[in-house]
């Protein structure tokens, strides 16, 4: 089935109190891992210690929606601002900050509580524009947050208990065999030349700025990888002098993945998290390239035969909601599966896991879209990031929530950052 160049769900559909909550939880599942030792920890050196997010997601909310949209008084000026902001310094400058810099844990969760009692008692009389911007900002923290997580030594965190969790029970029992180097590096799509449909129209629903204005971009013939890139196929690069990934460790003769909870014996066919500038240089290592944002959109939402872009697909699979059977996202499980696992999320043209199982590295830099305006309540949320210095990713993880599946959410990292669940796949122009 598909349909004209329509957005995900109405701004009312998440935006009441019972969605915040929704996401309150998976924090707090999230913050609740981490041992008391650890709460000073700074896993990611690029980023703050951990516990800068137990407060700055508090913080963000009441600053958005009680204090500068409905006048309310300061919860705590100096927590208010101290927890404001996040960082993503440049290359060579590392955060400076002391542990005595930071309030104590009873002080920082004393602050969590008094806002959330602040914030629940007026959070509906908030614009569902910023209450629906409250929710998605938390829930794209949940999967930063996973990855300091990943990044703090294993004995340093406590593993929640089994929940039995059927999507991930579905993930795994719909594994399929291992994609082979020969048949992954030989498998090519061909994506006829077409119209890809990037952004988003104003008016369409809750969108982050970078989203909308929306292009219509004329796309050549090309070919795509249908998998993406597996840890077998980097192997080969690693050994003629590439880079290593970040995740992986060297054990006697042979590779380990550092799981979210263990280390693997290199999983053949998971596939490869890397940073942009590993995945560019294994790309040129081929002969190929990494695909722009707008191939990236053509292979994920276009339809055969579609040359003027009139009717395209919400999701790769077509207009049904997101499910296990689809990909591998929305907290589902912590670590990739089989790049071949999840067919029934192929695109029209046969391309598997676009959406799902690791963004999607592109060669496309960050910038804005015709006729960019930076929302008021946030302005610097994409328009800092404007400098040439970071690139495009595209699709999910493992650990992105399903409210940012949508096809115009954009994400995007420094292209030497190499903690994001960032996957890649090559193209032929």
């Amino acid at each position: 089935m598909t349909q004209p160049h329509v957005q995900n769900a109405s701004i009312r559909d998440v935006t009441s109190l019972d969605d915040l909550e929704r996401a309150r939880r998976i924090t707090d599942g999230l913050f609740a891992q981490v041992k008391p030792e650890a709460i000073y920890d700074r896993p990611i050196p690029e980023r703050h210690r951990i516990l800068f997010y137990l407060g700055h997601l508090e913080a963000f909310d009441w600053n958005l929606i009680g204090r500068r949209t409905l006048g309310r008084e300061p919860v705590s000026r100096t927590l208010d601002d101290l927890f404001a902001f996040g960082i993503d310094p440049p290359p060579g400058r590392l955060p400076e900050d002391r542990v005595e810099d930071w309030p104590s844990v009873d002080r920082a969760q004393e602050y969590v509580g008094n806002v959330r009692s602040a914030l629940d008692a007026v959070f509906d009389d908030a614009p569902p524009e910023l209450r629906a911007m409250a929710i998605e900002h938390r829930l794209m923290h949940a999967e930063t947050f996973s990855y300091i997580l990943h990044n703090l030594h294993y004995e340093r965190r406590s593993r929640p208990a089994e929940t039995g969790n059927p999507t991930e029970r579905t993930l795994r029992s719909t594994e399929a065999a291992a994609v082979t180097e020969q048949e992954s590096s030989t498998t090519w799509v061909e994506v006829p030349a077409g119209v890809a449909r990037l952004g988003r129209p104003r008016g369409t629903g809750f969108g982050w700025d970078n989203e909308f204005g929306e292009v219509i971009a004329a796309v050549p013939a090309f070919r795509m990888a249908r998998y993406k890139v597996t840890n077998a196929e980097y192997v080969a690069f690693v050994e003629s002098g590439g880079s290593a990934p970040h995740y992986w460790v060297r054990r006697g003769d042979g590779w380990c993945v550092r799981g979210m909870w263990a280390e693997h014996r290199l999983p053949a066919d998971w596939p490869v998290y890397v940073s942009q500038e590993q995945a560019s240089s294994f790309a040129a290592w081929k002969g190929k390239r990494l695909p722009t944002e707008a191939q990236y959109h053509r292979a994920a939402f276009g339809l055969p035969g579609d040359d003027e872009g009139s009717a395209v697909r919400r999701f790769p699979w077509g207009d049904e909601p997101p499910s296990a059977q689809h990909g591998n996202f929305d907290f589902a499980r912590p670590d990739p599966v089989p790049v071949t696992a999840t067919p029934l999320g192929d695109s029209a043209f046969g391309i598997a896991q676009l959406v799902g199982n690791g963004w999607e590295w592109t060669r496309t830099e960050f910038g804005p879209f015709p006729g960019f305006e930076p929302h008021p309540a946030y302005a610097g949320y994409s328009a800092d990031f404007f400098d040439a210095g970071h690139y495009v990713l595209k699709g999910a993880s493992p650990v992105t929530d399903r409210l940012l599946l949508r096809s115009s959410f954009r994400n995007w990292f420094r292209p030497h950052y190499p903690y994001a669940y960032a996957t890649f796949r090559l193209v032929e122009d």
